[in-house]
């Protein structure tokens, strides 16, 4: 591959890695600046798996959740010490069992019966170290899936106070990463790197000084390899973290984009899209391979380079050793337990090295997590919201001005009104903001001025849960729950009675293919509704909003998805539901809001036309072009 093509395919695996990465793609339902009109669109909540800021506060932060199990993870450490300890003692025994038993120092033969009794001995501390070692393992893997549980269920918590603007604005695939491989590597350290790491600096302490303790000069010539052991563990270790990183970051552009093409794979397939998607992937794929590739080879390589570091003092003490035995009479059993440590002296520091990596990988993943955390949520509702009681649907628009981006103005001083009762339309060419009207009704985004009221009582002193209790929507989106019929419907009201349900999907003209389904209103749903065609599963949508008995409605293209004749049939339930309700409609077929009281015309965020059906044709203005057909929408 030549350098121009090379470097245009890393241009294009970055961009690809910033968009599904750190969301910038809008996934606004009604698009916006940057990712189609009437949402938001725009940068998302910044880059995400890249270097921790700051690796205490994460790792305190972590702490906290092992902080209610903190006897458990008192006991577990102290099987770490106690199993640490018995390992290094069994190896120590081997001195005095030589030195007594095989070749004593006096020049008496050896002696079968002490050698078997320290055999035993010392397999029974080793058979502690391996109890107390199995022990902790449990004991903290217990630890590990309670803090595990605390934290996904925080961060699923906060997900679900965080505004509609995150989801917006951050790819599905990517925060699902958090809840899968991030919090798995968090729970891997939890689980075993801390233990490991403390096991690993202990034995470090303990083998040192034992070796100091069974020779002191033979012990200087081992210290003398330390700064090289642990130059090579800085090097290796600072360039594995970064790898550790960078592999995080393009699993979640991997994870995003997966995400975003199999839930696309219908408009892939209708616009033969498959070869560049399999590129795409490709490059993404490639990109991870290589990371991964990466991290794994420096965490590898640090075992054989400080192996051949360890055969050196190996080679050199064994050497000295065995000088000092003929000239200086030190002792075999010495010379053989110092050789044992010698080669285990340089296992601690290749396990600190390699969970040191774990403990970066682990981080990177943790500040993902609690990058999600961190989000703000929805502005918390103001000291005494009340809503009013009871609620008649009157709802006002005063001089709204609204942008999703800073300085980028979506909605221009709009201002209207709908008394109990009345259903107003608001029509216009794509990207004039009539989504996005219906958006600030709900509060799921703040206007910047003006005011909306409902019952002449602004909605930013509602309480938000009895705002959207009070407010329902029909989006031209659709989603079931992988649950029956009738649990999807009673989702709009959960204390819905299974008769009311019944009624409530008669009015709407859903009980006859619902009463046709195999096992009628207990058949389960596949997939997001995937065992029924698109116009059941936008009649199951309208009836979860009519069963909420909410004084006002909001329907968003709602039968847009629908043929011909179900529309029909739709639309008698609907007005039935309508006439009781205040109604905000979105439509593009003009000919479902024609009996609407009043009809709102928008281009650019404004509201340029206004008045009832009859009224609009005869100005002959924008009303009339887009009826007539003289001018289509975009």
């Amino acid at each position: 591959m030549d350098n121009a093509k090379k470097d245009k395919m890393e241009e294009r695996v970055a961009e690809l890695r910033r968009k599904y990465n750190t969301g910038a793609a809008s996934r606004a339902k009604g698009g916006g600046p940057g990712g189609g009109p009437g949402g938001p669109g725009g940068p998302g909540m910044g880059a995400l798996g890249g270097k921790p800021k700051s690796m205490g506060p994460t790792i305190m932060r972590l702490m906290g959740y092992l902080r209610p199990d903190f006897f458990l993870v008192v006991v577990s450490f102290s099987f770490v010490i106690v199993g640490t300890l018995a390992n290094l003692a069994g190896s120590y025994m081997l001195r005095p069992i030589i030195n007594n038993f095989i070749t004593p120092t006096d020049g008496s033969p050896g002696d079968p019966r002490g050698l078997f009794l320290g055999l035993c001995a010392m397999a029974v501390v080793y058979l502690l170290a391996t109890a107390a070692n199995y022990l902790q393992a449990r004991v903290m893997m217990v630890v590990a899936q309670n803090a595990l549980v605390k934290l996904r269920a925080d961060l699923f918590t906060h997900l679900e106070k965080l505004p509609v603007k995150y989801f917006d604005q951050n790819h599905h695939g990517d925060v699902m990463s958090r809840f899968t491989n991030d919090i798995d590597t968090v729970g891997m350290m939890l689980s075993q790197t801390f233990a490991q790491l403390f096991s690993g600096l202990l034995s470090l302490v303990g083998t040192f000084v034992l070796m100091a303790y069974t020779s002191i000069w033979l012990t200087l010539i081992s210290v003398v390899l330390i700064p090289l052991m642990l130059k090579v563990v800085q090097v290796i270790g600072g360039r594995s973290r970064d790898y550790a990183r960078s592999s995080q970051a393009a699993l979640g552009a991997v994870n995003g984009y997966i995400e975003e093409m199999i839930a696309g794979q219908k408009v892939i397939k209708v616009f033969n899209h498959e070869d560049v998607a399999n590129e795409e992937f490709g490059m993404l794929n490639e990109d991870l391979r290589e990371k991964q590739m990466q991290a794994q080879f420096m965490g590898a390589a640090i075992m054989p380079m400080m192996g051949n570091i360890s055969q050196l003092n190996y080679a050199v003490t064994a050497c000295v050793g065995g000088l000092l035995c003929i000239f200086r009479s030190f002792d075999v059993g010495g010379l053989t337990v110092f050789l044992n440590f010698s080669r285990q002296f340089s296992r601690p520091i290749n396990e600190i090295s390699m969970q040191v990596i774990n403990i970066f990988s682990a981080l990177a993943g943790a500040e993902r997590v609690f990058n999600v955390m961190d989000q703000k949520p929805e502005e918390p509702d103001v000291p005494g919201a009340k809503a009013p009681d009871p609620i008649q649907g009157f709802v006002r628009l005063s001089d709204v001005h609204f942008g999703y981006k800073e300085g980028e103005e979506v909605l221009k001083g709009i201002s209207l009104y709908a008394k109990p009762g009345q259903k107003i339309a608001l029509v216009g060419s794509t990207g004039a903001g009539k989504t996005t009207i219906t958006n600030l009704v709900n509060r799921f985004y703040d206007i910047w001025s003006g005011s909306i009221t409902i019952d002449d009582v602004d909605i930013m002193e509602w309480p938000r849960d009895e705002l959207r209790r009070h407010v329902t929507m029909i989006l031209q989106d659709t989603h079931l729950f992988s649950s029956t019929v009738m649990e999807n419907i009673r989702y709009g009201r959960l204390d819905a009675t299974d008769e009311e349900v019944i009624q409530t999907a008669k009015m709407v003209s859903a009980h006859s293919f619902i009463h046709r389904l195999p096992h009628g209103y207990q058949t389960m749903l596949e997939g997001d509704g995937a065992n029924l065609s698109q116009g059941q599963r936008q009649l199951l949508n309208i009836a979860r909003a009519a069963i909420s008995q909410a004084p006002i409605l909001i329907l968003d293209e709602a039968t847009s998805s629908v043929d011909t004749r179900t529309e029909k049939l739709i639309d008698r339930g609907m007005d039935k539901l309508m006439s009781e309700r205040t109604t905000l409609v979105i439509a593009h077929r003009l000919s479902t809001v024609r009996n609407a009281n009043a009809i709102m015309v928008l281009e650019h965020g404004e509201i340029i036309e206004r008045g009832d059906h009859d009224e609009l044709l005869a100005q002959k203005g924008r009303y009339y072009e887009l009826y007539t057909g003289a001018a289509e929408l975009d």
